[in-house]
């Protein structure tokens, strides 16, 4: 029995255009598929020459409830003066749109570079825009968004993996052992929902982009309630003491300029570290029926992928029982 095609194969130029345009805008150009897999993200131009982004949400991901609330948190940022990439609103404020069973919508291109982690100029900078977020996303909690749960998070990555079919029996051992052990570490080290605030969610250097010490946030698409520190610990990247003083140091000043940093929440580095190696493996699991997935990470089915996997687990729960150098 064929098996059906995955609803992103039938997104074409053609519909892809035929969605923008519906929206009442003229491309008279193609779209520019952009590096994204989780969804789909092209960029557009339209006749006044104006640059958009548009995303076309993963079907069955978020309910539509959880994209407003993405969609709003990012108004309200906006509007504080936030530096981020809201999305394009119609004439009646929508800014979800429906095109051939598809839900999609349309931002602003931001552009520049990759701030650069070693300079202390872009360090303060980052701070300082993720201090101004963070500052409006304690104002009141997600509804309707994930919560960030180091015990649900991992017992559905740990579940989604072992389903899988390319592990040989020796490595669904040693996986099962090893992150049953980081499961139960990392249970000690969960935190309180009073804990929490709205927050980006995934701050890594491809999801901020500009020029000189002026930074803006994109794609906020697993915006969740998380402690702070899940915005921060991804640019702390320095491998000795003098490095990381200086990081945190400039990082902890920036965003100190509009919210105080509870530097108790750097005790979760580690953790946080953990949740993201196990999920990123759950990930490309859970996705392998979407064709793009087996042709950008073909080494997935490899043996030797899993072995790495196991292997990088193993030095993260040694690393969870060692000194680190950002609570020095």
């Amino acid at each position: 029995m064929t098996a059906s095609p995955h609803p992103f194969e039938r997104l074409d130029p053609k519909r892809i255009v035929d969605a923008v345009e519906s929206l009442g805008m003229w491309l008279p150009g193609e779209p520019f598929a952009l590096n994204s897999y989780e969804n789909r993200v092209f960029l557009v131009s339209d006749d006044e020459r104006r640059r958009w982004v548009v995303k076309f949400y993963r079907p069955g991901r978020w309910s539509d409830a959880q994209i407003l609330e993405e969609h709003d948190f990012l108004a309200e940022l906006e509007a504080e003066g936030v530096p981020v990439g809201a999305p394009w609103r119609n004439d009646k404020g929508e800014s979800l749109h429906h095109a051939e069973g598809f839900r999609f919508a349309l931002f602003t291109q931001v552009a520049g570079q990759a701030p650069e982690l070693e300079n202390p100029t872009h360090l303060f900078a980052l701070g300082d825009v993720i201090g101004q977020l963070h500052a409006v996303g304690k104002r009141r909690p997600f509804v309707h968004r994930r919560a960030l749960d180091l015990d649900d998070m991992v017992r559905e990555s740990r579940e989604q993996v072992l389903s899988g079919p390319w592990m040989s029996r020796r490595q669904r051992r040693a996986y099962e052992r090893i992150s049953g052990e980081l499961h139960a570490v990392l249970k000690e080290h969960a935190w309180s929902s009073t804990r929490t605030i709205r927050v980006h969610g995934d701050c890594h250097l491809g999801n901020i982009l500009g020029r000189d010490e002026h930074f803006s946030l994109v794609d906020f698409d697993d915006c969740v309630m998380a402690p702070a520190v899940q915005d921060l610990w991804m640019l702390l990247t320095a491998q000795s003491d003098q490095e990381a003083h200086m990081q945190l140091a400039e990082i902890v000043e920036g965003y100190e300029q509009h919210t105080e940093f509870d530097r108790r929440e750097l005790a979760w580095i580690e953790p946080l570290r953990s949740l993201r190696l196990i999920r990123h493996s759950a990930w490309l699991a859970a996705r392998w029926e979407d064709p793009a997935f087996p042709r950008a990470f073909p080494w997935v089915a490899e043996e030797s992928y899993w072995d790495a996997h196991i292997r990088t687990l193993e030095q993260q729960r040694q690393a969870m029982d060692e000194r680190s150098i950002w609570l020095a």
